[in-house]
């Protein structure tokens, strides 16, 4: 699994085998269980995107459907997105139980499946981030959203707690040469590399804090579930197994503010919302 971590001069990657390997990474364990804890972070970035009824909505690799449940709350016609299956039935059965209509689809975020301009915003919560070509992605997003339209993001930055969190990964499993890190997503001088010359930018830096009942349950709760820390545990004998769970929980010690013995993690990300031109 690539890590977060600055991007240096390294050889063209074989973006084919990086996705192969992202793609088993994240249908491993079940990313829904956390994915379901960070709805506020949809929430709030549909309202930044002063989101309004009947807006045609795409959201791009969409999980278990944050920003998809988000936007259709507030009455928009919403597409959601993703290439692991398993995810959009979460975020299908999320919606069947809110009593939201919402149209669910497999799709790559690399080659939508959509004509140029056919929606009015379209929205991503740490999804289009990890995808391993950027521009491509980007120019995805531009493609299919309209003249006039908004694109809508949750990027996680490389020194946000999640960005440590891989950096922590990479210590232990090295990241495949050349790869950008899909933290750039998370900072405005890469989003003006990739969006600036065809739209207006708006990059708010916000906090999403981890609550969880002790380091150690975050540790059981990610590593049985989030499909990227489940990956670095199952390849790693059991010595790097130990060495990662010591790293991780130094690195929960250094962030947690809570002092009850539960853990409390302010994490933060880049809220973007992209005005297109």
């Amino acid at each position: 699994m690539q890590t977060i971590g600055d991007a240096t001069a390294q050889p063209a990657p074989d973006l084919a085998a990086l996705k192969s390997r992202q793609q088993s990474a994240w249908a491993s364990g079940d990313y829904s269980v956390i994915g379901a804890r960070l709805q506020i972070v949809g929430e709030n970035l549909c309202e930044a995107l002063d989101l309004r009824s009947g807006e045609k909505v795409l959201d791009i690799a969409a999980g278990n459907g944050n920003a998809t449940l988000a936007a259709a709350r507030r009455w928009a016609e919403v597409t959601s997105t993703d290439y692991i299956p398993e995810l959009l039935e979460r975020g299908r059965e999320r919606a069947i139980a809110n009593g939201l209509a919402v149209n669910f689809q497999q799709a790559d975020a690399e080659a939508l499946p959509f004509k140029d301009a056919s929606f009015d915003v379209v929205v991503s919560t740490f999804g289009v981030m990890f995808t391993p070509d950027q521009d491509k992605a980007a120019k995805e997003m531009l493609r299919v959203s309209r003249r006039g339209g908004r694109i809508g993001m949750a990027n996680w930055t490389p020194e946000s707690f999640i960005g440590q969190v891989f950096k922590t990964i990479g210590k232990h499993i090295p990241p495949m040469p050349g790869v950008r890190s899909p933290a750039l997503w998370g900072t405005k001088a890469r989003l003006e590399e990739m969006f600036g010359g065809q739209a207006g930018i708006e990059a708010t830096s916000r906090m999403y804090n981890f609550r969880y009942r002790s380091p150690a349950h975050w540790l059981e709760v990610f590593r049985t579930w989030y499909g990227p820390v489940y990956k670095a545990f199952e390849a790693l004998p059991q010595p790097g197994k130990t060495a990662l769970e010591e790293d991780f929980l130094a690195l929960i010690a250094r962030f947690n503010r809570a002092k009850d013995g539960t853990m409390v993690v302010p994490a933060e990300y880049l809220e973007v919302v992209i005005h297109k031109g």
